[in-house]
Parts: C-alpha cells; sequence; structure tokens
C-alpha cells in the first residue's frame, strides 16, 4: 500500500466520513410517504420513487485524494412508501421474507458494466414496445426507467460536483459511467461502486458482488495491454475500491455489525469449462490481505487441482486473522447444483450469497434462507418418545426422520405465501429481468428455496451416545435419560460427564457418529426433496450451514418457530450453543483438523447444495512462518482432495480475544470469523464473543 491508499483506510476506520451524514435528509420519511400517498402510486411505483427520491437526497462528497467515489450521507433509515396500516394488511395476507425486501442476491453485475445504464434502458424501451399489451410490464418497464434515470441523475450531479471542486479527472469519469458501457478498469470500478451503493439506497441488503475477477478481468487485460495502467496502479485502484466498501457497511442491517452480506468470488472455473483463475484472482487475495479490512468478504473457488502457490496466498490472508477467504470446492459444488436443476454452465458460474449459500449472478432469484431444521429438536423429541415407548434404536432414527420432516414442512408451509417487496432498479441489474418486462421480485430463472439443517454434529452425537451407551453397553437406563436431561443433569453430573465423554463424537473419522450424521443428513434432504415443486416453481435445497440459528434455537429468539431445545443427549447443558455449520459440537474431543475434514466428507453433497462450511479454527502460531503457511495450503487442498464442499478458517489467540473481552479499546481492529462473516470482535455481542472462545482450535 502506499501513502494515499493507507491514508484513506486510516480514514474509513477512524470514521472521519460520518461527518458528512445528513441529520434529516431532504428525503426524509413522512415527505416520501405523503408524496406517494398524494399521487396515489401503485407499489411498484412507490418503490421507484423511493430510489429516485433517495438518490435526490444524497449530497455530493468529492474527497480531494479519492479516485473512487460516493460517500453515503443518508442515514440508516429507509424511508417509508406505505402506511403502517397497509404494511400490517400485507403482513397479514402474506409471509414476507425477514425484512421484506429482496435481499441475498447477485446482480449481474457484467451485463451492467459491458451496456451502461442507458443500454439498460433501451432494453427496458424495447421490451416496453413488444409488451405494450401487457399493464403490468409496461407498469414495471417505467419503473425501471425511472430508477435508471434517478442514478444517471446521481451521477451527473457527482461529475459537475467534482468539476466544481477541480477535479476534472474524476468528472470526466462520471461523464461516461455509468452512463455507457465501462472501458478501462477505473471506470469500471467507479460504475461498480455507484451502482452497488444504490441498491442498499433502496431498502435491498445483503448485496453480493459476484465473480468480481472474472467481471473486471476484461477491463485491466485491455488497460494492460494498451499500456494504460500498470499492475501497480491496478492493485492500488482495487484497494480503493475494497477501501470504499467499508465506508457505508455500518449502516446495513444485519444480525450483528459485519454481518453485511459484501462477498466477492474469486477463481474456479468459467462457464466453458475452463480455468478462471486470473492475474485478478491473486491482486484481490492480496489486496485484501494487506488493507485487513472486514469487506469485501472473498469466497475463493478451489479444486483438487487448484494451484498451490494461490493456496498459500490464501493461507497469509487467513493469517491475519480476517476468517476469509472461505473456499468452495469446484469438484463437489457444480455437481450438486446441476444435480438440482442448474444448466451446467450456470453451475459453472456460481458464486456464495451473503454467507454461503450458492448462487448463481444475475440468474437466480433464489431465497437460500427461509428457515432452520433444528436437528438436536429433532433428534431430542425422537429419544424422547422412542426410549418411552420401548422401541429399538431403529425406530429412533425413524422418529427423527418423521420430525425432521415436520419442521421441513413448516417451514415450506409459511413460504407457500411468500410475498417480496418489487424491487425495479434491481431488476435492472439482473440478466433478463428488462427483457421478460417482469419483477425480480415475481421471480428468475431460478427460484429456490434453502433451508439450513442446523446443530448436525450435536444431533449425531446425541444419536450415538444413545445407541452405545443406552442400547449397545446398557450403561444408562431407558428411564435415567430422559430425567437428566428434564433437570438439566442439575442430580445426576456422572450421568451428564459419560455422555460427554464416552459417546462417539463427530470429528474423529469415526464411522459410529459419521454414519448417524450422515443418515440424518439423508433423511433432512430426503424430507427437502418430498416437498417437490414450491409455488414459486423451484425446488428446496436443504444445506448444512447454521446461520444464526446455532445460537437462536439453543437460546431462543422472538419469532422462531421451532421450540428451544434444552439439554441434550451428547451431554450438552440447557442454553450452551450448538456447533455452528459443520464443526464437531463444542463439548466433543478430536483428534485434529484432519479427521474433522475426513468426518464431514462422508455426507452426500450433492443432495445438500444450499451450502455450509466446515469451520477451523486455527491458532495463530500455525501462521507463524512460511513453512507453517505451506502446511495450512496443504490442509485445505486435502479438504478438496478427500470431497469436502466448503471450508471456512480462522486465526485465533485466544489471549488476545480475552484482552479484548477485558480491554476493547486496545482492539478495535480485532477481526474474527463468526459464522458465514467476518466482524470486528468488539463490536459483537458477548453472546457470539463466548462462542468463539468456546470453539475447538487446532495446530497443525
Amino acid at each position: 500500500m502506499n501513502e494515499r491508499i493507507e491514508r484513506l483506510r486510516q480514514r474509513t476506520r477512524a470514521g472521519t466520513h460520518h461527518a458528512w451524514r445528513q441529520k434529516q435528509a431532504t428525503g426524509d420519511v413522512p415527505a416520501v410517504l405523503a408524496l406517494c400517498e398524494a399521487e396515489r402510486l401503485s407499489l411498484p411505483r412507490r418503490m421507484a420513487r423511493l430510489i429516485r427520491a433517495q438518490c435526490e437526497a444524497e449530497a455530493v462528497v468529492i474527497e480531494p485524494d479519492e479516485r473512487i467515489v460516493f460517500t453515503r450521507t443518508l442515514p440508516a433509515a429507509i424511508p417509508a412508501v406505505v402506511t403502517a396500516q397497509q404494511w400490517a394488511q400485507w403482513r397479514a395476507e402474506h409471509t414476507l421474507h425477514e425484512a421484506g425486501p429482496i435481499s441475498n442476491v447477485c446482480a449481474d453485475w457484467g451485463q451492467t458494466l459491458a451496456q451502461g445504464l442507458l443500454g439498460r434502458r433501451q432494453a427496458a424501451q424495447t421490451a416496453r414496445v413488444c409488451l405494450a399489451h401487457d399493464a403490468q410490464a409496461v407498469e414495471f418497464l417505467d419503473c425501471a426507467v425511472e430508477c435508471i434515470d434517478a442514478v444517471l441523475a446521481l451521477a451527473a450531479r457527482y461529475a459537475a460536483g467534482a468539476a466544481r471542486v477541480g477535479r476534472h479527472d474524476v468528472a470526466v469519469l462520471l461523464r461516461h459511467v455509468p452512463a455507457h458501457p465501462a472501458r478501462t478498469f477505473h471506470e469500471a470500478l467507479q460504475a461498480l461502486r455507484l451502482l452497488h451503493a444504490v441498491v442498499w439506497l433502496g431498502g435491498n441488503y445483503h448485496v453480493g458482488l459476484g465473480r468480481l475477477d472474472q467481471t473486471l478481468w476484461p477491463y485491466l487485460a485491455a488497460d494492460l495491454e494498451a499500456g494504460r495502467l500498470d499492475l501497480a496502479g491496478a492493485e492500488e485502484l482495487l484497494a480503493e475500491f475494497f477501501i470504499s466498501l467499508n465506508k457505508d457497511s455500518d449502516l446495513y442491517p444485519g444480525v450483528q455489525q459485519g454481518d453485511n452480506g459484501q462477498t466477492i468470488t474469486l477463481g474456479g472455473m468459467t462457464r466453458d469449462g475452463g480455468d478462471g483463475v486470473n492475474p485478478l484472482t491473486w491482486m484481490a487475495l492480496r489486496v485484501s490481505r494487506d488493507l485487513a479490512l472486514i469487506d469485501p468478504k472473498i469466497n475463493l473457488r478451489i479444486s483438487a487441482q487448484t494451484d498451490l502457490d494461490l493456496l498459500c496466498l490464501a493461507a497469509e490472508l487467513t493469517a491475519k486473522g480476517l476468517g476469509f477467504p472461505q473456499y468452495a470446492n469446484d469438484d463437489v459444488v457444480i455437481p450438486g447444483l446441476a444435480a438440482h436443476g442448474y444448466s451446467l454452465e450456470d453451475a459453472r458460474d456460481y458464486a456464495v450469497a451473503a454467507c454461503w449459500e450458492f448462487l448463481i449472478p444475475g440468474r437466480g432469484m433464489d431465497v437460500v434462507n427461509i428457515g432452520a431444521v433444528s436437528l438436536p429438536a429433532a433428534v431430542d423429541c425422537a429419544i424422547r418418545a422412542g426410549l418411552a415407548c420401548g422401541d429399538d434404536f431403529s425406530a429412533i432414527l425413524r422418529h427423527a426422520g418423521e420430525e425432521i420432516r415436520g419442521q421441513v414442512e413448516r417451514l415450506t408451509d409459511d413460504y407457500s405465501r411468500l410475498w417480496l417487496l418489487p424491487a425495479p432498479y434491481y431488476s435492472v441489474l439482473m440478466s433478463d429481468c428488462l427483457e421478460r418486462g417482469q419483477d425480480l421480485a415475481e421471480g428468475a430463472t431460478y427460484n429456490n428455496f434453502g433451508i439450513h439443517g442446523a446443530g448436525l454434529a450435536n444431533a449425531a452425537d446425541a444419536l450415538a451416545a444413545v445407541q452405545r451407551l443406552v442400547f449397545e453397553e446398557r450403561r444408562v437406563t431407558p428411564a435415567a435419560l430422559p430425567a437428566a436431561l428434564d433437570t438439566d443433569f442439575a442430580d445426576d453430573e456422572e450421568l451428564r460427564g459419560l455422555l460427554a465423554s464416552e459417546g462417539p463424537k463427530v470429528g474423529n473419522d469415526d464411522d459410529r457418529a459419521d454414519n448417524l450424521m450422515v443418515a440424518l443428513a439423508d433423511l433432512f434432504a430426503a424430507a427437502c426433496e418430498a416437498v417437490g415443486r414450491t409455488p414459486r416453481g423451484g425446488i428446496v435445497r436443504p444445506g448444512t450451514g447454521s446461520a444464526m440459528y446455532y445460537v437462536w434455537l439453543a437460546q431462543g429468539h422472538e419469532g422462531m418457530r421451532e421450540p428451544v431445545v434444552g439439554a441434550t443427549a451428547e451431554g450438552r447443558r440447557r442454553g450452551e450453543m450448538f456447533a455452528a455449520n459443520l464443526a464437531p459440537a463444542p463439548n466433543a474431543t478430536v483428534r485434529g483438523p484432519l479427521s474433522v475434514l475426513q468426518s464431514f466428507a462422508k455426507l452426500d453433497y450433492r443432495r445438500l447444495c444450499n451450502g455450509g462450511p466446515v469451520t477451523l479454527e486455527l491458532s495463530d502460531t500455525v501462521f507463524r512462518h512460511a513453512d507453517a503457511r505451506r502446511k495450512v495450503a496443504l490442509l485445505v487442498r486435502a479438504f478438496a482432495e478427500v470431497g469436502g464442499q466448503q471450508l471456512q478458517l480462522n486465526s485465533l489467540n485466544v489471549a488476545t480475544l480475552l484482552d479484548a473481552k477485558a480491554h476493547p479499546e486496545r482492539h478495535r481492529n480485532l477481526i474474527v470469523r463468526v459464522w458465514g462473516w467476518s466482524g470486528y470482535f468488539c463490536e459483537l455481542d458477548t453472546e457470539y464473543q463466548d462462542h468463539i472462545l468456546a470453539r475447538h482450535m487446532y495446530d497443525v
């Protein structure tokens, strides 16, 4: 990093740009709503008017040393466009996904950069002529054009503002993009910054950036060939773009600060089956390593054949404690997506949504998180029912399958009434919404639902303990176990210790526990497959991630449908969190990271295509020198070779984390991986900090 980039980085972390934020936006809540009501606008037109009002209310900020501009000046709250009564009525009649707006999808950024907004405007106008007989399509296309014009006006105001302060280089840039197709790497980055920022202004969130190295490489390659830019200059521009993504992130919604979905996907196979790794892949990893900021979160697509030097560079990034890159194995992911109805070309073009869920940029309106199945709750119910009835162990497994199926049916029944807010601007950025004359809220090429299977290791460990200690060795009576669970082991600590220490554990490459884990995952997949086609024309995709449910299903949370499970048969006490994603249960003793990878590689990922990473915490001593980092790279390669689907690594130092809890002012830049995202440790709630401290830590 040069001095300018370091200055921008420090300024962003210090939040000096917050001084530009308006105390009260000129397009505040009453003004937008009152205008919509006065004109009696339809909901699609209200959403377009929101984009227009937000763009018009943004103040122009041109910092003297910036080459990529846009600083959000509006507050976090998105103005309302409907009355509270209207909103309550929609909630009563429909299922709303999370807050209501579309989230957790990824635009076709490459198409928009290649066509420019004027090109997308022409696409809308052409479609309007062809679909003139369809009033709904005409209204949607008019709304899309209103949004395009609003963004063009915002860019024009920025260009004029830059000229006024003598920044003619920036003015020239913004007079061309995003209106016209980008011609250079610099133009592409500036256009992407503005286009991406406006999505958030419309109330959409968890806005991914897709396959950034594939999107931007043609522009950089052309610059390098023409001599307009060298690699050092390109790296400086990319660093500034990455810094810009950290400016507004404190305004973005999420379960915790940092959970904002600003992800990029690097490397992997191209749509035609070639190798997508290019110089920009390497550059993005280097820049992220040197900046050490939480955004963008990086996902690296790999295979068993990935260059070991690239994996070593990725290990250097992990060594910074950022919790990324997260790895996705093309050898497993692509066949899994193809088996679930994605075309082979689209499957090869997958990116990662906010955390780990797989989607196709521009073509996917998959709602990748409609909730979670509590596998520990299903197993707990099955164990209690089976022991009470005197069933054999195979009957307990059948009971577990019935419980899982019931949870899946309840989740999907809720989402049979799914309704999404129109998103005319987001639709402009997708592959063919304009061409079809259809808002993204109505669907895209892929319209699948994703369900998380949370607490898989805990659930399998509970079954393994019962199978061994109750049915095989008869060291625990069928009556004693439920009684101890009911009292949270208050009167039987010896039994709790027996369950925790003597039951087989997932993570040791032990078939006794692992086979039960596989059986549970198969029951979960079968329950999702049994749903068939959803009302939106898609399927239900099961996955192995936990998201925040490893906390919510253990401790409760407002709005959770499934009951909180108390103490469980693997020796876990009431309220203790489950393992996040694919990780050994927190109370399990396991041999090491390789055995963990071997355990979770036994899952049939062709049936579990919603994603969900194996999560490993590594001691920071693992990264102490180049040879040690090479061992981490070899561990990642081993993950791919044994057939893992996804992997996330975190570098931790317990002493540092404990000091950060006691003295947060000393560690404001300390970053950790939480579940599918990274955040600043000192900004996390205590429950998440404590869970990170309690995770298994390995030395390889």
